[in-house]
């Protein structure tokens, strides 16, 4: 069996684009994956399958939770190893108290034009952000809310991407090893 995860951009946040876990566990469900496990309210999912997903699976889940939600994520789908991968590349010393506090993009793709001067200019002076291939690693010790470069970062990547913080990103490696 193939390990996945299915991570939704935007789900449950202020109000908006309503989710409820169980709704994806179903929508997960029709699309004929198995032993699916979801972590938090903000669309993380752990899942199996015996078949490769190809490429078109995460936009065969968004147009599901579409039909039956009425809003269309984004949805990254990547095999399990890429969130060993993104733990095992951070190049931050992470304190406990940091594990809110810095966060990891997913990309789509490798950001081949990123607008980097202004991601430097817009920064706050207490922040600090890697780019690599696969991951941007953003720590807003001030508050990932307050930060001007987390509100404006994919569109200065130029590629899809969805965040997580170090804490979820951890529980979600503790949910695929128990797989």
């Amino acid at each position: 069996m193939r390990t996945s995860i299915a991570l939704l951009r935007g789900i449950n946040m202020l109000g908006r684009n309503q989710l409820p876990m169980q709704e994806l566990v179903e929508a997960l469900e029709t699309l004929k994956v198995k032993n699916i496990s979801t972590y938090i309210q903000s669309g993380n999912a752990v899942f199996q399958s015996s078949r490769p997903l190809g490429v078109t699976f995460g936009e065969r889940l968004a147009k599901l939770i579409e039909v039956r939600r009425g809003f269309k994520p984004y949805v990254l789908v990547a095999d399990a190893s890429i969130i060993e991968a993104a733990i095992a590349e951070n190049p931050f010393v992470v304190a406990e108290e940091s594990a809110k506090t810095l966060h990891v993009y997913f990309l789509s793709a490798p950001a081949t034009r990123p607008d980097l001067a202004k991601m430097a200019l817009i920064q706050q002076p207490s922040e600090q952000f890697h780019l690599t291939d696969r991951f941007l690693y953003l720590h807003t010790p001030e508050g990932f809310g307050k930060s001007k470069l987390a509100a404006r970062i994919e569109r200065l990547l130029g590629v899809p991407a969805t965040a997580r913080n170090w804490r979820t990103t951890h529980k979600l490696a503790e949910l695929i090893r128990g797989c």
